[in-house]
């Protein structure tokens, strides 16, 4: 048994306003201050403890000696804590929190605290289940995709079915971050990209020290106000209502919460389906297991990564990682003809339009499109590359260094 470093002996470590949960045979810990939330066994929590407690390095490795009759290393534990920003100091040394963005910081939990209720969850999800149940006895309220298309004029059409989407989309995302909140979670919502589909997306990683409740709250609250929307707009149709707006609405949330069923990505479903089947890391776990899978094939044999994990998650994975294969596959696939028959045929022909002795207002319903497509496919291109980029650029150097061995 080595004696620790003198400097240890008297050594405090000031760790940040942790929470913590109790998960299976181990317990979730972090911080909502912008620190990482990991995984600890009930040693590494005693650990945690005796540090909170205020005892130095060394008095928390002599206690734990003595208490479990290991020496633990606790000097590279609190580092270990450290890197994950968990610690505030160890001895002199400082680290400063990595501030995390947050979407409207002055809404504060209390602010919100009524999206929790249970009435109000109860009377959100009823909305949908009447309005389904009144159309049974007017099935002509139910839109069609061909009311869509509500105006002669088809770049007024677009742009008004566009700003319609995104205001569907910004209450989509404020139902997460409203809940979040609720919860005691800061939430960011920022854009991102899942294979060719730009998206908003809200980042709410802290309500992991939160209950399985208010997780699946969070999780599935942009869903239950896309379905009362939806149900709201049928509800006014089988009344009467007539408004054209009303099947450009019902038909956008039917094509979103379709989405969510895309479970292969991170969808809002795909985090209830990692939540209830037990895996911590559904998407990043499956991800190593297909990139084993692929060295295996290419004749480069390794440890499986995810040997260390239950049987049952694994086999969790194991099929996850065939709907990942499967479902980008298709996607890709669709993505590509998509491109290759509309996206790329719209474009050139409204060029032509432009270079052509076209009217005024052919040449302005032209330039519009021409603007609106290259400027979705650049941002897209931007936001993909700046979550890829180190990825790919790891990937050029391991290529680079391969060729110039061989």
């Amino acid at each position: 048994m080595t004696a620790p470093p003198a400097n240890d002996r008297g050594t405090p470590v000031v760790l940040r306003t942790l929470e913590f949960r109790r998960d299976r045979g181990e317990w979730i810990v972090g911080t909502q201050e912008g620190g990482q939330i990991v995984a600890l066994p009930e040693l590494g929590m005693a650990v945690v403890w005796l540090l909170a407690a205020g005892n130095t390095i060394e008095e928390t490795r002599r206690s734990l000696r003595v208490d479990t009759g290991r020496d633990v290393d606790v000097r590279a534990f609190a580092d270990q804590l450290a890197q994950a920003g968990l610690v505030a100091s160890i001895g002199g040394r400082q680290f400063t929190a990595k501030a995390s963005a947050v979407s409207f910081p002055r809404m504060r939990p209390h602010h919100v605290r009524w999206v929790m209720s249970p009435v109000l969850q109860g009377l959100v999800l009823l909305v949908p289940v009447v309005a389904l149940l009144t159309a049974l006895s007017r099935p002509r309220a139910l839109p069609g995709w061909g009311e869509l298309l509500w105006s002669e004029y088809g770049t007024f059409t677009v742009l008004v079915q566009s700003a319609t989407a995104v205001c569907l989309i910004a209450l989509h995302e404020m139902a997460h971050l409203m809940t979040a909140r609720a919860a005691g979670v800061p939430g960011r919502i920022r854009l991102g990209t899942r294979l060719q589909f730009l998206v908003a997306q809200t980042e709410v990683s802290g309500i992991w020290l939160r209950s399985r409740r208010k997780r699946l709250t969070v999780y599935l609250s942009g869903i239950a106000v896309d379905g009362a929307v939806w149900g709201g707009c049928l509800l006014a149709r089988c009344f009467g209502a007539d408004w054209e707006l009303l099947p450009v609405i019902m038909m956008t949330l039917l094509t979103a919460l379709a989405s969510q069923c895309l479970v292969f990505m991170r969808t809002d479903l795909y985090f209830v389906v990692q939540d209830l089947t037990g895996c911590r890391n559904l998407y990043g776990d499956t991800g190593r297991r297909l990139r084993h899978a692929v060295a295996r094939l290419c004749g480069r044999p390794a440890e499986d990564p995810l040997s260390s994990l239950p049987a049952a998650e694994r086999r969790w994975l194991n099929v996850y990682a065939l709907g990942v294969v499967v479902g980008t596959v298709i996607c890709v696939f669709l993505a590509l003809r998509a491109l290759t028959e509309v996206t790329w045929p719209l474009f050139h022909r409204s060029l032509v339009l432009l270079s052509g002795p076209a009217g005024w207002g052919a040449r302005i319903d032209a330039c519009t499109t021409v603007l609106v497509l290259a400027g979705l496919q650049t941002l897209w291109a931007r936001l993909w590359w700046r979550r890829h980029a180190g990825r790919v650029r790891r990937a050029g150097r391991a290529l680079c260094a391969r060729l110039a061995g061989g």
